[in-house]
């Protein structure tokens, strides 16, 4: 055992020199006189960068440790939602990141919030309003998604070195913090295409070694004779009450990748020339591929129906099923598909902290180019640390569920502001209103009800819409007269 305990630790630090010489060598590649270096790459992912650093953003930590969890607590339903995510993103990808791209050039945006507050205009008060708004909202709800992504890689950190939670923690996010700091949106891109090869490995893995230890029939009657509740669901828990109410992961899926900021910033930082047809070959297979993980949740549930914690699923089959060589590699994996949501995420609300909540606070400030790359990299070491206390000072949680909590709260309140503009253009107030509603809606669905985890957000996008475009409307005199004194 100590032999493969080296072997663990090896491949750790391993992996840690390989990610922070990509971020040595991203920092690079950052032009101190362009912000955009920092914040969106330099607009510089090519086709299969840009798709890696989508499907690996998107499936992540939840994907190979919270919905195992899913699918051992609640069956196949998770096999079918999970699913839907691969559609949901080449869909994404082929309507809607070429327009949000050339518009976000057109703008010079360089965040969502940015973006935004640029669309809506209004004058140059309201318009700060918009951008300082959408910022410290986009903050307060991706640090609890990063909560959650932090506990992830922590306790899967934990069990494969042999230490305790918060020494697993303080390593993971540590070293995600450097590489973020030193290379920005480039160097997360660049690390999470590493990361989804790894990942997509992984799954073929794990998939290949239970389906031949179990025959599909074989799979298929254990389950029944456990709960037949797994196979055949008389609700669409934990997505709703109703068998359809997991469809409703599709449209949901497309919004997460369309609207959530850390997911469409990717779209902003594409070259100018990639056709995004191209970039949805490659997001198809990726995501197929990792759809399969909650696969493991099920067959680690026929095999130990009595798991206190269904998160544990995940951490139970890589100490049970394979052996400690392959699942140390295996584990490394998983440790790269959490990383790559927490350094997106981490990258994210500290531009939202650094750029956006800055501008909208001190618009004339001077600040060197030099002061403001430094600036950035800062936020990117503070916010990591509250993260990791945040996590540390949580009360139980299910780790989707908090996932779910933050990014689908946030979808509610941007998917006016984003996604609806794109058709129908409201104005500052509008978006206001929106972002207030959403935030207020599905907050309140996922923490005070039992509605499905889709359920709660979608209604908080139905919410938000219907408010864009009513306030939008009642204040079209007012968002008038407000931009004529702006100029």
């Amino acid at each position: 055992m100590e032999n493969y305990q080296f072997l663990n630790w090896s491949l750790l630090l391993g992996s840690f020199g390989v990610l922070i010489l990509i971020g040595y060598l991203s920092s690079r590649a950052i032009k101190d006189s362009d912000a955009a270096g920092f914040l969106v790459a330099g607009r510089s992912l090519g086709p299969f960068v840009g798709a890696g650093t989508i499907v690996a953003t998107g499936f992540s930590g939840w994907g190979f440790m919270g919905s195992p969890g899913v699918a051992y607590e609640f069956g196949s339903i998770e096999v079918l939602g999970n699913f839907f995510f691969a559609p949901a993103m080449v869909i994404a990808v082929l309507y809607f990141a070429n327009f949000l791209r050339k518009r976000a050039e057109e703008l010079g945006s360089c965040t969502i919030p940015e973006y935004v507050s640029q669309v809506h205009g209004g004058g140059s008060r309201i318009e700060r309003w918009v951008k300082g708004v959408a910022a410290a909202i986009t903050i307060v709800l991706l640090l609890v998604f990063l909560t959650s992504q932090i506990k992830a890689v922590g306790l899967l950190g934990a069990s494969w070195l042999g230490i305790s939670l918060t020494e697993s923690a303080v390593l993971m996010i540590g070293v995600i913090i450097l590489y973020t700091m030193l290379g920005g949106l480039a160097a997360v891109a660049w690390t999470d295409t590493l990361m989804v090869v790894g990942m997509c490995i992984g799954a073929v893995v794990m998939m290949v070694q239970i389906f031949t230890d179990v025959s599909l029939t074989e799979f298929v009657d254990r389950l029944n004779a456990v709960d037949p509740e797994l196979l055949n669901p008389s609700t669409a828990a934990p997505y709703g009450e109703s068998k359809s109410s997991v469809f409703l992961v599709l449209p949901y899926a497309f919004l997460f990748t369309a609207v959530l900021p850390y997911m469409a910033v990717r779209f902003l930082a594409f070259k100018p020339s990639v056709k995004m047809h191209h970039v949805a070959i490659w997001v198809a297979p990726l995501g197929c591929l990792l759809s399969l993980v909650p696969i493991i949740g099920l067959y680690v549930r026929i095999a130990h129906p009595e798991l206190a914690d269904s998160d544990q699923a995940m951490p139970a089959y890589l100490a049970t099923f394979l052996h400690p060589a392959l699942a140390g590699i295996i584990t490394l994996f998983i440790l790269f598909a959490m990383k790559s949501t927490a350094n997106s995420l981490l990258h994210t609300v500290s531009s939202a902290a650094s750029h956006d909540l800055r501008t909208a606070l001190f618009p004339n400030s001077n600040a060197s180019n030099q002061r403001i790359l430094w600036i950035n990299r800062s936020w990117v070491a503070i916010l990591g640390v509250v993260g990791f206390l945040m996590m540390l000072f949580a009360p139980p949680f299910m780790l989707s569920w908090l996932g779910i909590l933050g990014s689908g709260t946030l979808l509610a309140v941007m998917i006016g502001p984003v996604f609806i503009s794109s058709f129908w253009q409201g104005n500052a107030y509008g978006a206001l209103a929106a972002m207030f509603t959403g935030l207020v809606t599905s907050g309140s669905f996922l923490l005070f009800t039992d509605v499905g985890w889709v359920e709660g957000p979608l209604y908080g996008c139905l919410a938000s819409s219907v408010i864009y475009v009513a306030v939008s409307k009642l204040t079209q005199g007012v968002a008038s007269a407000a931009m004529a004194r702006s100029y």
